[in-house]
C-alpha cells in the first residue's frame, strides 16, 4: 500500500466534516540560491516524517520522537509537530483500512514497482527516478493557525500589491516566493482568499489556513487550503436594491438606489479614474478598496446588489482607429471589481442580483435618462436594478407612435444614409492606414443601422422602394413579443440619434430634448427648426435604399 504524503488527503479525521476550499498556485524564486535553500528544507521536513513514522510503529512516545527529530532534522517546534502530525494520520489511516503498516511506502508505489523493471531505458528511468524523488523527498506541510497570522512557517505576504510566500527555514531564516495565478478563470476562489487576507489584516481578525509546498517536473507548488465560511443573507432585495453600472466613458461607477415598487430615490458616484495609469497590481489593490465601499453603502442603506452578468467585452483591436480609447478599455478592470463586489456582499451577507445586460443602456438613455432628467449612465443602473426586482420595461406611448409614423421613419433613414455617404467622402480622401481603418469600421456600424431601419419599415408592413425589398430580400422578422420589444428599443436608438446628430446617441451625454418626444411626441421640433427634409427632397433621398 501507498499513502502519497503530498496529495495532502490523509490527515485527520476531524477535517473530514468541514468544508474546506483547496488551491494550487505557482512559486517563482529570484535567486537559485534560495531555490536550493527551499529544497533543503523540503528534504529535511520529508525525512522528518520518515522518521516519526517509524518511530511511531516501534511504539515510541510523541515527546520523545520530537526531541530526537528537532536535534537531528534541525527544524522549529511547529514543524516538528507537523511532521509527527502526518505520520499519525497515515498511521491511522493504515489502521482503518485493515493494512499493514509495516508495508506502507511513503511516496508512490506505482512509481516504485516501475524503477524496479529492468527493461527500461535510461531516458525513461531517469524521468522515473525524478517523479519518485518528487514524490518522496520534496514536500512540507505547515498548519495554519488564527493566533500566527494565519500560519507562522508559511505565510502569505502582500508586498506592494504583489502576494508572496513567506517561507520560514526551520533554522531563523526566511525565503519570500512570488505567488503565480492566473485569476481568468470565472468564480475563481483565489480572489476570496486573498480578499480574506486583506480584511484580516486590516482588521487583524485572522484566521487559519493550511499551506503544502511540493515540486512537481521541477516547478514549486503551493497549495492552501481553509474553511468556507458562506454568510447567509440578511439584506435582501425585500428592502429594495443597488442598481450598480460601470462606464469607461468618464470612467466611473453609478450607483441607483431603488425601492421595492421600482422608483428611483437617489443616486450617487464613484470616480475609478485612479486607476488610471497604474500597474495591473495597483488596480487590483484598489479595486478591493473600492468594492468595500460599494458593499459598506449597500450595508448602510439596507439594500441588496444589482450587477449585470457580463461574459465577454469587447475591447477593440489593433488598427481601429481608436488608440486612446483602446488602451483605456484593455486597462479596464469591469468584471475585476464585480467579482471583488460579489466576494464582498457573500462574506457580509448582502444579496447580489446578476441580470440579463441586453439593453439596460439603450432603455435607461431614451426612457429614464429624459424623463428623470438624469445621466445616461445613472439610468442604466436604474434600468439594471429595476430589472434585479423582476420590472420589465414597456415603450412609452409617444415611443409606440413614433415607430408608426412614417415620415419619421423615412426621415431617419434619410439621415443615416446622408452619413454613409458623407464618411465615404471621407474615406476617398484620406491616406493614413489606421484611420482609414477606423472610417471603414464606423461605415461598416452606420451601415448596420441603416440595414435594421430598413428591415423594420419591411416587418411592419410599410411601402419602401424597389431598392430597399431588393436589399432586404433576406432580412428575417424577429418573431416573439420580447424580441419584437427589443428591436423596437433598437430602432429607437438608432432613429432618435438622427434626430440630434450624425453619430449615434452612446457618444452623447445630454438626452433631455428627447423629453419632447417623450411627452408630447412631437420630433420634428427636436430634429431642428421648421420642417425636416424628407426621402425627395434632397441628396439623401437618392441613395436611401443603399445598404
Amino acid at each position: 500500500m501507498v499513502l502519497s504524503i503530498a496529495s495532502g488527503k490523509n490527515f485527520s479525521e476531524e477535517k473530514a466534516h468541514k468544508l474546506y476550499i483547496t488551491l494550487e498556485c505557482m512559486l517563482q524564486f529570484e535567486k537559485e540560491e534560495e531555490k536550493e535553500k527551499v529544497l533543503d528544507l523540503m528534504r529535511r521536513f520529508s525525512s522528518a516524517t520518515r522518521y516519526a513514522y517509524k518511530r511511531l510503529l516501534e511504539g515510541t512516545l510523541e515527546k520523545e520522537i520530537g526531541k530526537a527529530i528537532k536535534e537531528k532534522h534541525k527544524l522549529n517546534a511547529r514543524y516538528v509537530n507537523d511532521a509527527i502530525l502526518i505520520a499519525q494520520g497515515v498511521l491511522k489511516s493504515c489502521t482503518q483500512r485493515k493494512q499493514n503498516p509495516k508495508k506502507i511506502i511513503l511516496g508512490s508505489r506505482e512509481l516504485f514497482e516501475k524503477l524496479k523493471k529492468k527493461h527500461l531505458t535510461c531516458e525513461n528511468r531517469e524521468k522515473l527516478r525524478q517523479r519518485w524523488e518528487e514524490k518522496r523527498y520534496y514536500y512540507i506541510y505547515s498548519r495554519g493557525e488564527k493566533s500566527k497570522s494565519g500560519n507562522l512557517n508559511l505565510r502569505f505576504v502582500n508586498l506592494n500589491n504583489q502576494w508572496y510566500l513567506r517561507i520560514n527555514l526551520g533554522n531563523g531564516g526566511y525565503v519570500w516566493a512570488k505567488v503565480i495565478r492566473n485569476t481568468k478563470k470565472h468564480k475563481d476562489k483565489w480572489v476570496d482568499f486573498t480578499w480574506r487576507l486583506l480584511e484580516a489584516k486590516r482588521l487583524n481578525e485572522w484566521f487559519a489556513y493550511n499551506v503544502r509546498l511540493k515540486v512537481r517536473n521541477g516547478k514549486f507548488y503551493v497549495q492552501v487550503s481553509w474553511e468556507e465560511n458562506v454568510v447567509k443573507p440578511n439584506i435582501t432585495k425585500a428592502y429594495g436594491v443597488m442598481g450598480i453600472d460601470i462606464n469607461a466613458y468618464p470612467f466611473h461607477l453609478a450607483l441607483a438606489y431603488i425601492s421595492t415598487d421600482g422608483n428611483l430615490k437617489k443616486f450617487e458616484r464613484i470616480d475609478l479614474r485612479e486607476m488610471d495609469g497604474k500597474t495591473r497590481n495597483q488596480r487590483e489593490y484598489i479595486a478591493w478598496h473600492i468594492a468595500r465601499q460599494v458593499v459598506e453603502r449597500a450595508l448602510e442603506s439596507g439594500k441588496a446588489i444589482v450587477v449585470e452578468d457580463l461574459q465577454k467585452l469587447p475591447k477593440g483591436k489593433r488598427g481601429d482607429g481608436l488608440s486612446k480609447l483602446r488602451r483605456k478599455l484593455q486597462k479596464w478592470t469591469y468584471k475585476s471589481i464585480l467579482e471583488k463586489i460579489e466576494v464582498y456582499a457573500r462574506k457580509l451577507g448582502v444579496q447580489l442580483i446578476k441580470i440579463n445586460p441586453a439593453y439596460t443602456s439603450v432603455i435607461g438613455k431614451l426612457k429614464y435618462s429624459p424623463m428623470l432628467s438624469i445621466d445616461k449612465d445613472v439610468a442604466g443602473a436604474y434600468v439594471i436594478g429595476r430589472r434585479g426586482l423582476g420590472f420589465k420595461e414597456k415603450l412609452p406611448k409617444n415611443y409606440r407612435e413614433l415607430l408608426k409614423d412614417e415620415e419619421f421613419l423615412a426621415y431617419a433613414i434619410a439621415k443615416v444614409d446622408e452619413r454613409v455617404n458623407k464618411l465615404k467622402r471621407e474615406l476617398k480622401k484620406e491616406t493614413n492606414e489606421y484611420k482609414r481603418n477606423a472610417l471603414k469600421g464606423r461605415i461598416k456600424r452606420i451601415r448596420r443601422f441603416l440595414k435594421l431601419l430598413l428591415s423594420y419599415t419591411l416587418d411592419s408592413g410599410k411601402s419602401e422602394s424597389v431598392s430597399q425589398q431588393s436589399a432586404n430580400r433576406e432580412s428575417k422578422p424577429m418573431r416573439g413579443g420580447a424580441m419584437s420589444l427589443r428591436k423596437s428599443w433598437q430602432v429607437l436608438s438608432v432613429a432618435l440619434a438622427a434626430l440630434r446628430a450624425t453619430t449615434c446617441l452612446e457618444w452623447c451625454r445630454d438626452h433631455s430634448p428627447l423629453k419632447r418626444v417623450l411627452i408630447s411626441g412631437d420630433w420634428v421640433k427636436v430634429a431642428g427648426k421648421g420642417s425636416p427634409s424628407l426621402p425627395g427632397q434632397g441628396t439623401a433621398a437618392s441613395n436611401c435604399g443603399f445598404v
